[in-house]
């Protein structure tokens, strides 16, 4: 319920957003699915799916997440209204595609909003390093829309990009993966709405169910929707491979101990080569 008790305090805030409802057809299959940042144009999908490699056992784990001065990819969602931002109210993280303006977040963040949305890469302390970018368009799978089913609570963003290139060209990307194996070392990143900082932990991911995740650390409170699930992260560029995003069971989590994510598969490649098209 990370996301509701925020959306009440922030729907008036919001002029109307440019919604792309995608009904999806058959689940696409894929040999592996992990897409890796390379501005080589529109290359085929499938001929940038590759394996991963296992997270290093040596990372240092911890139970409390803490804050940080942030990383590029990832950022906080933010109310536009009358050209001035809101208080944010979900993280975001940019993902690699063909056009280089794509971020995953959780579903649920972004249903049901009456307003501009806005992404901010890399905010912390009230600053904006890499700029503000306007959400133009939002995909989430049919199952979401018509049941808004816990293992579907994931959203592709396409931004725009009216400072002339796109978004990927100026934060760098995560990678994304539909085949990542369980348990996972993950770093996990989100934005609290009751601070301008984000926060970051480190720790083994769990099976929750066969289409959940389960991530054990205090402090992800109201605003951590939608901060990814990162493996493999640089020591140099803070980039790693998105699994999930925290939402799914409990819209991800009732409390700040304990974050869940919809497990990223088939249905998840799908939407993303849908947005990726769209493009």
């Amino acid at each position: 319920m990370r996301w509701m008790a925020r959306r009440a305090r922030s729907m008036s805030q919001r002029v109307r957003v440019l919604t792309v409802l995608i009904i999806l057809g058959a689940a696409v299959a894929y040999g592996a699915a992990l897409l890796t940042p390379s501005h080589v144009g529109a290359e085929s999908l499938t001929a940038r799916l590759g394996g991963g490699q296992a997270p290093s056992e040596q990372a240092t784990t911890s139970d409390t997440a803490q804050a940080f001065g942030g990383t590029p990819a990832v950022g906080a969602l933010f109310p536009l209204s009358a050209g001035a931002l809101g208080d944010h109210f979900c993280s975001a993280s940019v993902v690699h595609s063909a056009h280089g303006d794509l971020a995953v977040a959780a579903a649920h963040c972004v249903t049901g909003i009456d307003g501009q949305i806005v992404f901010v890469p890399g905010y912390a302390n009230g600053k904006e390093p890499y700029g503000v970018w306007s959400v133009t368009a939002i995909y989430t799978d049919q199952a979401w829309q018509s049941a808004q089913d816990p293992d579907d609570d994931v959203a592709f963003l396409r931004l725009s990009d009216a400072h002339g290139v796109p978004i990927e060209d100026v934060t760098g990307a995560e990678r994304l993966s539909t085949t990542a194996k369980e348990p996972a070392l993950v770093q996990v990143i989100g934005y609290p709405d009751d601070t301008d900082q984000p926060i970051s932990c480190t720790n083994w991911s769990k099976v929750f169910s066969p289409t959940q995740l389960e991530f054990d650390c205090a402090g992800y409170t109201v605003g951590t929707s939608g901060g990814p699930f990162l493996t493999n992260v640089s020591a140099t560029s803070g980039q790693g491979t998105v699994i999930g995003v925290i939402g799914g069971y409990e819209q991800g989590g009732d409390t700040p101990e304990v974050s869940y994510a919809a497990t990223f598969g088939t249905a998840v490649a799908a939407l993303y080569q849908t947005a990726e098209a769209g493009g």
